[in-house]
């Protein structure tokens, strides 16, 4: 079977070349779309009857998000009383229910452009974003070696959650599937945000076509900060400047999410899980009453206890039908496994010098 294409991917190399997730790789825009998910829980408190509603009737559910039980790893034990969890955070141009029917989870042509597996630990006391670049070749289940994201395409939600939950040997307990377009009522619904542009640009197409982005600090609207995010054939590395975009936009939204004046403002908070519900799709059991439980035992995390780095790959190569891919790490994959299941990841992120917080 031939995949369609739908990612631009620098050249491919003659040799793959590993890349380190340092400074400027190991933080992505990943924990922007888990930040969305859990906006609802976060910030409850005196609202939380009515956000309950707002995100309960606002978000779509995935009927059918895992695989048969018997191709799934085990539960993780739990500490004191309290798991480790695993959510699974796709991102894309399109809502779930727009090309993927949630109820048969039927193939389609759907893709994840944004891929994150969230790590929190038994003990609550930090969050670990592992994003997953979306052409990084991978097994998937029954379908053999493909790019991450086609699974979407192949099986629907329960075949992208096995092929991650085969890649690290770890349960997904909770998935989210959320859309580029929530981010845009998500900026209004907080008066915009700043956002620190690097390289100069004007989309070539699109509603925001022929607007130039200056470079330097730039206060952006909904609609110029989605156009923001969504770019890429403006810059000769495609993706990844789109990535750098992104997580650039995150840190400006999250920052201004969790601002005194906001959290304390019930039309800002109301507006806000208004603006993003209705573009997130999730599993039927993540629904406002756990987010809202899970933000309980999370109440005292701080901005630097959330560490966020992309999955160490070999860098780019070609596939035997020609595709441009990623090429796993598989001394990373199997190292990171290894830290999930014993829920050390901390220990992981230590040992390669991965920078926490923001």
């Amino acid at each position: 079977m031939t995949l369609p294409t739908d990612t631009e991917t620098p050249s491919a190399e003659s040799r793959p070349r590993r890349q380190k997730s340092g400074k400027k790789t190991a933080r992505n825009v990943l924990l922007g779309f888990a930040a969305a998910v859990l906006v609802a829980g976060l910030i409850g408190g005196a609202y939380i009857f009515n956000l309950a509603q707002t995100f309960n009737s606002g978000t779509t559910k995935i009927d059918a998000a895992f695989p048969e039980e018997s191709t799934r790893p085990q539960k993780a034990e739990p500490v004191n009383g309290t798991a480790a969890m695993n959510v699974l955070v796709m991102g894309s141009d399109t809502r779930g229910t727009a090309d993927l029917d949630v109820d048969t989870q039927a193939a389609t042509d759907q893709r994840a452009d944004t891929l994150m597996l969230v790590h929190i630990p038994a003990d609550r006391k930090n969050v670990y974003a592992v994003s997953l670049m979306r052409d990084l070749w991978v097994d998937i289940p029954g379908h053999g070696e493909s790019k991450i994201n086609a699974a979407l395409a192949l099986g629907g939600v329960p075949l992208m959650v096995q092929t991650v939950e085969s890649l690290f040997q770890q349960r997904i307990d909770h998935v989210a599937m959320v859309d580029f377009e929530g981010f845009k009522g998500l900026t209004d619904a907080v008066g915009g945000v700043e956002v620190d542009v690097k390289i100069p640009f004007a989309p070539a197409s699109g509603p925001m076509k022929g607007h130039f982005y200056e470079a330097g600090k730039q206060t952006l609207n909904g609609d110029e900060a989605l156009a923001f995010v969504r770019e890429r054939k403006s810059f000769s590395d495609g993706d990844y400047q789109r990535v750098r975009n992104q997580q650039a936009y995150m840190k400006a939204i999250i920052s201004k999410t969790i601002a005194r004046e906001t959290l304390t403002n019930p039309v800002t908070v109301n507006s806000m899980v208004s603006a993003v519900s209705p573009f997130i799709s999730v599993d039927k059991g993540f629904d406002a009453a756990a987010i809202g439980s899970l933000a309980l035992g999370m109440k005292d995390l701080r901005a630097n206890d959330t560490v966020m780095f992309t999955l160490p790959t070999l860098g780019t190569g070609t596939s035997a039908d020609g595709q441009s891919i990623v090429v796993a790490d598989t001394t990373a994959i199997t190292d990171i496994a290894g830290a999930l299941s014993k829920d050390q990841l901390g220990a992981y992120v230590t040992a390669h010098a991965l920078e926490k917080g923001n």
